[in-house]
């Protein structure tokens, strides 16, 4: 039987040292669910390694089949273009690799469990869905695709509970988490919680915390972050690219 191929876990990299940290952290736990699992981590831009470095190291190391995992929560510019050009330039370098892509983390319903978590640690009950609203706050993009991605969140997970559930976003779109914050306060709701629908800290995080602050939200929940639900989606989507024979072109030198 051939080898299991590795995992290649490809982030989008910050120049806050908080973002790798939570980001390995993460992997971590990843490898802590399946010990047997290779699994690495890589970064777009300012932290090291490159893709094409943890590729390069993997395949030195005698590993000829990779599912690549980027771990963004929605198919935007980085997914559709960044990481594919990335991987595209390190196995035309490197004869005889396979790299599978695996898609993105969301939509899953193991991300609104990990956004439930977050926000009961931040103090919220049950009992409190009925009586709050939830501004879902992402990091925004300009991809059509990606804003409809996270407005479709926002309304399956009005469907669990909450009493209103709507998207706002740190840069590239509106509404601004703060005047999702004001605008809920204005329809009446007496207690407005912020969930960040963001992995990792960095500049756009805390700008949405800081958002939340001015707006008077309640309750501020943290990031995704190590969230033991997100490692569990990492490996179903290491899973599902790993067995997809045919599904999930792979790209080999």
């Amino acid at each position: 039987m051939s080898p299991a191929p590795a995992l290649l876990v490809i982030a989008h990299g910050s120049r806050d040292p908080r973002h790798a940290a939570t980001v390995h952290a993460l992997t971590g736990r990843v490898r802590a669910l399946r010990p047997g699992l290779r699994v690495e981590t890589a970064f777009l831009d300012f932290t090291t390694p490159s893709v094409g470095q943890a590729l390069s190291s993997l395949y030195l190391s005698g590993v000829r089949e990779v599912v690549a995992l980027p771990l963004l929560l929605t198919r935007a510019f980085h997914a559709k273009s960044d990481v594919p050009a990335a991987l595209a330039e390190s196995t035309a370098r490197l004869p005889g690799l396979s790299v599978r892509v695996a898609d993105v983390l969301g939509p899953s319903p193991l991300l609104v469990s990990a956004l439930e978590r977050r926000l009961a640690e931040a103090g919220l009950t049950p009992a409190d869905r009925a009586t709050t609203a939830v501004v879902l706050a992402s990091a925004g993009s300009t991809d059509p695709e990606a804003i409809a991605a996270i407005a479709e969140t926002a309304r399956e997970w009005r469907h669990t509970g909450w009493c209103a559930v709507r998207p706002a976003f740190a840069s590239a779109g509106l509404p601004r988490t703060e005047d999702a914050v004001r605008a809920l306060r204005a329809e009446g709701f007496a207690r407005v919680a912020v969930a960040p629908y963001v992995i990792a800290p960095g500049r756009l995080p805390d700008r949405i915390a800081a958002g939340a602050e001015a707006a008077g939200a309640d309750v501020v929940a943290g990031v995704l972050g190590a969230a033991p639900e997100l490692a569990r989606l990492l490996l179903r989507r290491f899973d599902d690219a790993a067995a997809a024979a045919a599904g999930i072109p792979a790209l080999t030198a």
